[in-house]
């Protein structure tokens, strides 16, 4: 900072000190700190460190400062006039977003920022550079993802709809005497399913895999009111075991008069056994109702069982099913315990 040392480097340090205490704005603070520091013979490092910045923002600080003065630590984007991501601009960015190119007229199916550039240029007059585009998608929380592959209910939206009210009007309405469930099934793998986490850069983490692949299959009930999980398990996903879940279902709740179970459209669900089964003593108290085909969000149980990917299953390092299908009911019974203490504590 040679270039700026004189006789008066300390009444200037001074005056910066001064102003210091009216200035708000917390760049414009930072500037001002890091010439202070300058006047003061700290280092280039050391301001950085202490600042948590960089060392180029220091340089770039101290080269202003040493050409234009006081002035030059001011932000010059304030003579730029009016800004050209305006909240129109971005209110009309998340509208371009939402949707896709094709319908844009561009034959790409991803948007690209360079691409969201030309839409917004032709839809607003606006043209903005690349860094602006990055920070306009930031400003609306958006992010780069992976699309969810979904299947179109083919019954009408209204159809849909009124079925799915009917479902929740059901639940809502239900008598004391009555239970409602959630219920699917889930398979479990030996062969890790693998997923995203954190690591350090230049590093990947392994996750070792058995190989050979073995599985196990669940059927859950998730209880409507409680969130509690009951659950069977089984080494084939067939009509059997959706039976051993009936039944279990029958034996954990002894005095509900119905047990209303709402389900997906899958093949196991609808054989002649689960008719015959449904028209004994017990299972006349159990009665059936089916989601709209292609509905598994309105189907509560599967984010249950996404945790269950998501705590246990994904990245896993267990060599055998037996530990692996410990970790399983360790998780599903803690989970149960902690809904019981919610219910416990409201």
């Amino acid at each position: 900072m040679e270039g700026i040392f004189s006789q008066e480097a300390s009444c200037a340090k001074q005056r910066l000190r001064e102003r210091l205490k009216w200035i708000r704005d917390a760049e414009l603070r930072t500037r001002y700190l890091i010439v202070i520091h300058l006047l003061e013979d700290q280092t280039v490092t050391w301001i950085s460190r202490t600042l948590k910045i960089s060392r180029n923002t220091v340089y770039r600080t101290k080269q202003r400062y040493e050409t234009e003065g006081e002035s030059g630590l001011f932000d010059r984007r304030i003579e730029n006039g009016e800004r050209k991501v305006s909240e129109e601009y971005l209110e009309r960015l998340v509208e371009v977003v939402a949707g896709d190119p094709q319908q844009h007229g561009w034959n790409r199916p991803t948007w690209t920022r360079e691409l969201l550039i030309k839409t917004m240029t032709r839809l607003t007059g606006v043209s903005i550079a690349l860094s602006t585009m990055s920070q306009a998608l930031k400003q609306i929380n958006a992010r780069r993802g992976r699309p969810k592959p979904t299947v179109t209910c083919p019954w009408p939206e209204a159809e849909k709809e009124q079925h799915l009210q009917e479902l929740q009007d059901m639940i809502a309405k239900l008598p004391p005497d009555e239970i409602a469930v959630y219920e699917d099934e889930v398979d479990i793998h030996l062969n890790p399913k693998i997923g995203q986490d954190w690591m350090l850069r230049g590093q990947q983490k392994e996750v070792p895999t058995p190989g050979k692949n073995q599985k196990r299959y669940l059927a859950g009930a998730q209880d409507a009111r409680t969130g509690e999980l009951i659950y069977v398990a089984g080494d084939h996903k067939n009509a059997m075991l959706f039976v051993f879940l009936l039944w279990e279902l029958v034996t954990r709740y002894p005095n509900a008069r119905k047990i209303h179970v709402i389900l997906d459209n899958f093949a196991i669900h609808k054989t002649p056994l689960i008719e015959s089964c449904l028209s004994t003593p017990k299972g006349s108290r159990i009665v059936l109702h089916f989601l709209p085909p292609y509905c598994p969000d309105h189907n509560r149980i599967e984010r249950t069982w996404q945790d269950v990917h998501a705590n246990v299953t994904r990245n896993h390092k267990c060599k055998t099913m037996t530990d692996l299908m410990r970790n399983v009911r360790t998780y599903i019974r803690k989970r149960n315990s902690e809904k019981r203490c919610q219910r416990l504590s409201c």
